[in-house]
């Protein structure tokens, strides 16, 4: 998995590009966290439109992500997950604690 975390209208944008799985999660977690730790952003929101596949793991780094950005003072989004990843985010009762568009 790539991640391209960018500043945009004073929100930051995270595009993750390709699966999320046991092995990505762990190095998708240390980036974002680093970056939230260091930016203290508003709002964070995950780009997801270029996520293939995701299992457990990738509910793990959104609820992880969530609670930081909580933390922080700040919220977390998920955008534009394609319908198999949406399936899944809506199983898990994502949509309660996140906002997914």
């Amino acid at each position: 998995m790539n991640i391209d975390i960018r500043s945009e209208k004073g929100m930051a944008i995270a595009v993750l590009k390709g699966e999320i799985d046991h092995h990505s999660a762990k190095k998708a977690r240390e980036q974002l966290d680093s970056f939230i730790i260091n930016m203290q952003p508003d709002v964070l929101a995950m780009d997801m439109s270029a996520i293939t596949f995701m299992d457990s793991s990738g509910i793990g780094l959104i609820m992880g992500r969530q609670k930081l950005m909580k933390e922080c003072g700040g919220r977390l989004e998920v955008r534009s997950p394609q319908e198999s990843i949406r399936r899944v985010l809506r199983l898990a009762g994502i949509e309660r604690i996140v906002r997914i568009t």
